[in-house]
């Protein structure tokens, strides 16, 4: 095995995936940080959710607003709904683990609040679910996603916007959908305070 030829290959993967992304998804993501600054403005919250390192950037995007991006400003209303084990045990062992979101989002979420649904095949149910349940309240869904779409690219409603990354392998489309957050954060942050 030749370690350094692997490595170069990853990078150079990397970097194509996401030259094709910057030519096919920034108007979406220009129209999700439009919505989510909105959705501040009025007030609002974002409420985000996935599963395995989906989670983990539920988690990342939900940081960066309530404590900073990159400029100084108070805190913002995000909340990740991958965190609290006690809420997420409770449901999965009384209900379903596929309702494990959707659940908190109908406690939780409200007509003017975005559900940033984040899943690399587009297919999980528990996330599906969770969109299902931000229609029902009247929420608006911001979808970040890769492959096909999957399923969830059938639920979403007008109003509601898909970030699609145009890859198939699971690493590759993770990272486009942190650089896809750190946009969305700037973003965010520029339309509320100016650049």
């Amino acid at each position: 095995m030749d370690a350094e030829k692997r490595i170069q290959e990853h990078f150079a993967e990397s970097i194509a995936v996401k030259q094709a992304s910057a030519e096919q998804i920034v108007q979406s993501i220009a129209k999700a940080g439009q919505l989510m600054s909105q959705s501040l403005l009025d007030d609002g919250k974002i409420l985000s959710c996935g599963n395995g390192g989906s989670a983990g950037d539920a988690q990342h995007f939900s940081a960066e607003l309530l404590n900073r991006f990159e400029m100084e400003r108070p805190g913002l209303p995000g909340m990740a709904l991958t965190t609290d084990s006690s809420t997420i045990t409770a449901i999965a062992n009384d209900y379903s683990y596929e309702e494990i979101f959707a659940k908190q989002v109908r406690a939780l979420g409200r007509k003017n609040d975005i559900l940033l649904a984040i899943s690399t095949s587009g297919n999980s149910e528990n996330v599906s679910r969770a969109i299902v349940a931000a229609h029902e309240r009247e929420m608006q869904v911001v979808v970040l996603s890769g492959r096909d779409g999957g399923r969830m690219a059938d639920l979403l409603e007008d109003g509601d916007i898909e970030i699609r990354v145009p890859a198939t392998r699971t690493a590759r489309i993770q990272e486009v959908h942190l650089v896809v957050l750190h946009c969305l954060c700037d973003l965010i942050d520029t339309i509320l305070l100016g650049g």
